[in-house]
């Protein structure tokens, strides 16, 4: 269709953020599947959360008064997924709020800065402590009665029961999140606990067999080494949930097959000649952003295309709930072409960009 076509439709079949988004929110199944889907993360963080406080606490005492390096960077461990879990019940609440005029997509990335902030506490309270318990043991070379060996193994296995029940309830969630685990770990909250408890029980693990090994052979580099070993683990996870969460922040596309959906529905429709590009960034966990710059067969009037836009803007979101902000760029294919050659102005400079 020729370009003075294109650009008069634009003037009709203009979209906002609040028209594409009123289309996909018709349907309150989504609405409430994604409450429910929040509410049993909710409960799973409490659960981390209240196993934590209670585990840190036991760990701290026993670590003093046993004097283990181990046991103390376990506690320390246990302290930073305590506060980490107060940052993602933060990062539910906050990233329900519905849009405003200030934050036209709303606020569903609070839940990745969050999360950037738990990764953060992974690594400076729970990794960069316990390297320094282990290098301090290493230099000041700690003791410990037998009765600390025993005491210290007895919190550490009590330890080891509550973590392990935490990431049960967690890996339940994941497997039943809309029936994929993959799926499930799309929630940044949900992935930083079962990273967190998954973390916990490895380092309770180590922590055991380090003390384990102190008390056989006397010998105080084993627990030094498991603490060690345990810094190490929180770091790599702390740069892996960290990595994520940036990702997420700084704006990644949607997953590669949902956009191939979109791609091929839009190329299906008897009305658009070409898909020219197609853009998508996740807004939140329930939230994406679908922006596509079509070429419609000629002879459409602007009424015919702005009809056309609703219905293609209503399909997407039928197909996909969560692309709540959809935006149709009508431009001429040949025009677009010889823009990106060179040969012309480009639609910027002209004011001819049409958008549905």
């Amino acid at each position: 269709m020729s370009r003075t076509s294109s650009s008069d439709s634009s003037n009709h079949a203009s979209s906002t953020p609040a028209d594409s988004s009123a289309d996909s929110s018709e349907d309150p199944s989504a609405d409430s599947s994604a409450d429910a889907s929040d509410r049993k993360t909710r409960i799973t963080v409490l659960v981390a959360l209240g196993a934590n406080l209670v585990i840190a606490v036991a760990k701290a005492v026993g670590g003093l008064l046993a004097g283990s390096p181990a046991l103390l960077s376990e506690a320390a461990h246990s302290v930073a997924d305590s506060l980490n879990e107060v940052f993602l019940l933060a990062a539910l609440r906050r990233s329900r709020r519905p849009a405003d005029q200030r934050h036209p997509f709303g606020y569903g990335k609070e839940r990745f800065f969050w999360s950037l902030l738990a990764a953060v506490g992974i690594f400076v309270m729970g990794g960069c402590f316990s390297f320094f318990q282990g290098i301090e043991a290493l230099r000041s070379g700690a003791e410990e009665s037998h009765s600390g060996y025993v005491a210290g193994l007895i919190v550490l296995g009590v330890a080891l029961l509550a973590e392990g029940a935490s990431l049960l309830r967690a890996l339940h969630q994941v497997r039943g999140q809309r029936g994929s685990a993959a799926e499930g770990l799309r929630d940044p909250a949900l992935r930083t606990v079962v990273a967190e408890d998954g973390t916990a029980v490895l380092g309770v693990t180590l922590a055991m067999i380090g003390m384990a090994l102190h008390m056989v052979t006397g010998q105080v580099v084993w627990e030094a080494a498991a603490s060690m070993g345990i810094g190490a683990l929180l770091v790599y996870v702390a740069y892996r949930l960290g990595r994520d969460a940036r990702d997420q922040l700084i704006g990644q596309a949607a997953d590669p097959e949902l956009s191939g959906r979109i791609r091929a529905l839009l190329e299906a429709q008897p009305e658009i000649d070409s898909v020219e590009s197609l853009l998508t960034m996740q807004l939140g966990l329930h939230s994406t952003l679908v922006a596509a710059r079509v070429d419609l067969v000629p002879g459409l009037d602007s009424e015919e295309v702005e009809d056309v836009a609703v219905r293609i803007k209503r399909s997407v979101a039928h197909l996909i709930p969560e692309a709540d902000q959809i935006f149709l760029d009508v431009t001429d294919a040949r025009a677009l072409a010889a823009d990106r050659a060179g040969e012309t102005e480009s639609p910027a400079a002209t004011g001819e960009r049409g958008g549905a």
